[in-house]
């Protein structure tokens, strides 16, 4: 792939680049119904009692406006989530029901696959369920492109980010896996997207058409492989970003966030490959190794499975 000149690049993050705070809402419901399209709002869920509630409650408030479905898929949640997510009013399925034949559901990426199968809207939203400080603008923000210009076909929010240290919550300094990982991986491999601020966010939106035509990743790598997918089928044209103002949500340990930064790694490694950008003698590794210490203060080595399959696109496979 061909480096993306300065210029190009920034007359993409010119017509490419949203903020909801310059979108009338009014204008914006009333452009949804001139269109005749219908909206999708799936939110994936495991153990988020805490907070599905709220933000199915901010999904609510557009239903009959920009919203026409609300479908939590739980992952198998033991705190109630799923009776919570029923009483709050939204459809809701437990993952490994939902195309059966494919066994277990190995977690949010596949969740969001599996979602297809369930959903009519002709536009599908994904927004995540920790977030603390839920808004209409996460949902209906993601849709605005979609609406406003025919051309697009995915987009992405970016917000500020919040990241609590010490009991504090600090005005920045969340998502290092997207600054330390995702982002330097664009920059090298694929600088026709380097202006996007948050290509790992957890809050997008998509046509129905686009997104059933390429695969899902199961693991932590189903952003950052969704994102290379659509570049990759459709172009750095279709794919636009909105700023929805600031996410606070539950931020992950290090150890975590590291394993996740392993998956990002192994899919955009394997999309190089796929690419013939570049060869590997080996299959990738799929073992993680991590340290730590133990009671006496010697460290310690844990290796961890980190992996994910590789859904196949929805429109290739029969009913």
């Amino acid at each position: 792939m061909p480096a993306a000149s300065a210029g190009a690049l920034d007359d993409w993050f010119a017509r490419r680049t949203f903020a909801t705070s310059d979108i009338d809402l009014d204008e914006l419901v009333a452009r949804k119904h001139a269109t005749g399209l219908t909206v999708s709002l799936v939110l994936p869920a495991r153990n988020e009692a805490q907070t599905v509630v709220a933000v199915i409650d901010a999904g609510r408030s557009l239903v009959g406006r920009l919203i026409d479905e609300i479908v939590v898929i739980d992952g198998a949640s033991t705190d109630g989530t799923a009776e919570l997510a029923t009483r709050a009013g939204a459809i809701v399925y437990t993952d490994t029901q939902i195309m059966s034949d494919f066994g277990r559901s190995r977690g949010k990426g596949d969740a969001l696959w599996r979602s297809l199968r369930v959903t009519s809207g002709d536009i599908v939203a994904f927004v995540d369920t920790d977030i603390r400080n839920p808004d209409p603008r996460f949902m209906w923000g993601v849709v605005a492109p979609l609406l406003l210009d025919d051309g697009i076909d995915f987009v992405k929010a970016f917000y500020d980010r919040p990241i609590e240290a010490g009991g504090v919550l600090l005005p920045s300094g969340g998502g290092r896996v997207t600054e330390l990982m995702a982002r330097p991986l664009l920059n090298l491999f694929w600088p026709a997207v380097a202006g996007m601020v948050q290509p790992l966010s957890g809050e997008y939106a998509g046509r129905r058409e686009v997104l059933e035509q390429v695969p899902f990743f199961t693991g932590y790598g189903v952003e950052i492989g969704l994102l290379l997918d659509i570049l990759a089928t459709r172009g750095a044209d279709a794919i636009a970003q909105i700023d929805v103002g600031t996410r606070v949500h539950r931020n992950q340990d290090l150890h975590s966030l590291s394993r996740m930064a392993f998956a990002v790694a192994q899919v955009a490694m394997g999309r190089l490959a796929a690419a013939e950008r570049a060869r590997f003698r080996d299959a990738f590794e799929t073992r993680y190794v991590q340290f730590g210490r133990d009671e006496h203060g010697r460290i310690t080595l844990a290796t961890t499975e980190v992996s994910g399959i590789e859904r196949p696109p929805m429109s290739s496979l029969t009913e």
